[in-house]
């Protein structure tokens, strides 16, 4: 399934985000609430973050592609709201090993990790990227 990359969001970091709105894989993903930050893993789910698209793979049919090069990316070092490039997310999600996926209704205004992490609305978590 493809992904608008308008209901994605790209976000830079020791541990790279994929924020996702509309998600057709949002009621496959578990529930996520990590008040304390620690974001669990995503069992039986896999990232792979390449610079043209990004398939986040699912058990069973579940999964979808999102054309990465035409999605927004955020981070680096000015703090997390500058565009960034793509080519930078997909390092950072190499060097942590995979991203975490987090699927909400609709993209937020404002990215406030805490109402994110724990309004018990948000699903998904890390998923490892093969190797």
């Amino acid at each position: 399934m493809l992904l608008d990359p308008e209901n994605t969001l790209f976000i830079r970091g020791v541990t790279p985000v994929l924020l996702l709105a509309d998600a057709p894989v949002h009621d496959a993903l578990p529930s996520l609430t990590a008040p304390d930050g620690a974001v669990p893993l995503c069992e039986g789910w896999s990232i792979v973050p390449r610079l043209t698209l990004c398939v986040v793979d699912g058990p069973g049919e579940y999964g979808l592609v999102v054309p990465a090069l035409a999605a927004p990316v955020v981070g680096g070092a000015d703090g997390g709201t500058a565009p960034s490039d793509m080519g930078d997310w997909c390092t950072d999600a190499e060097q942590a090993g995979g991203a975490v996926v987090l699927s909400v209704d609709k993209l937020p205004e404002a990215l406030d990790w805490t109402a994110l992490l724990s309004s018990g609305t948000a699903r998904g978590g890390f998923m490892p990227a093969p190797a």
